[in-house]
């Protein structure tokens, strides 16, 4: 036996399990999302896809997926730019660089339920540190134009710890010799930047966002714990939609249709990067 063989046969269990748990509720799912599912009233009819032409006309849907696209672009976009600037003061050496590395790991060690509490206090209107801070009394998470910015912060200051360890281990990675190759060609600092570092840590960048706009896109319990979706409905994402229809209002059928559509949304922007990361890599 060969010695692929031999690691498929220990691969196997795994795929198995996995299997079951992952496959398995997607073609739950899926079949509820084909059905009228209301369990208060104990109905369950098939319906085909009218949950998907309900969805279409769905203006809270529509509402929360661009809520969610704008969370997505904001949160990610400043949590790159902020994590490559902290990545690349990380990189350098000065004295209690391990103090700072492990500071800036702190947003990212407390569990976000814990860290949305927090920042709602910060944005507390009567007794909140921010408005203090100002000489201000902003109504942080009662303004439809603050709240969603106030979640898209909170979420920065959580997340920009762990994009900055990514894209500095990928900066570990650029060979030394590069630099010192092209500061005696006299490059400087901003030509270095950008025909070096930024092309060869590219391939992290894309992994970088591959795993953040799936988890921003997906973002629950951060934007629940700190708003709710409110105020009326102007925080609300697509999984805080889902979650209300499927646990609140108990509609199986429609709540699941929710979810595929996250599903495919997710999966969607998943082959996007991936393409993208596989331009990058092959030559």
């Amino acid at each position: 036996m060969s010695g692929r063989d031999q690691g498929s046969r220990f691969v196997l269990p795994a795929v198995i399990a996995l299997s079951l748990v992952t496959v398995y509720p997607v073609l739950s799912v899926l079949y509820l999302s084909l059905h009228r599912k209301l369990l208060i009233f104990d109905i369950s009819e098939f319906t085909g896809f009218d949950n998907y032409r309900f969805l279409l006309a769905d203006d809270r849907f529509w509402n929360a997926f661009g809520n969610t696209a704008y969370f997505t672009m904001m949160s990610v976009s400043l949590e790159l730019l902020l994590g490559l600037g902290i990545a690349l003061l990380l990189n350098r050496t000065f004295r209690f660089k391990g103090v700072m590395t492990a500071l800036v790991l702190v947003p990212w060690a407390i569990p976000t339920v814990v860290s949305a509490r927090m920042w709602e206090w910060i944005y507390n209107t009567d007794f909140g540190i921010l408005n203090h801070l100002l000489g201000m009394k902003i109504n942080w998470l009662g303004s439809p134009f603050w709240a969603m910015n106030a979640a898209v912060v909170m979420d920065v200051w959580k997340t920009t710890p762990f994009v900055a360890i990514l894209l500095l281990a990928g900066l570990k990675m650029i060979p030394q010799d590069l630099y010192q190759a092209a500061r005696i060609d006299g490059a400087g600092r901003w030509s270095i930047f950008g025909r070096i570092t930024l092309p060869l840590l590219m391939p992290v960048v894309i992994v970088v966002l591959i795993f953040r706009t799936m988890d921003a896109f997906r973002v629950f319990d951060a934007v629940y714990v700190l708003t709710g979706g409110g105020p009326a409905n102007t925080t609300e994402t697509l999984s805080i939609y889902a979650y209300k229809v499927l646990f609140q209002t108990l509609q199986f059928g429609y709540g699941s249709t929710l979810a595929v559509v996250v599903f495919l949304c997710v999966g969607a922007i998943s082959l996007l990067y991936l393409g993208a990361l596989r331009a990058e890599v092959e030559p």
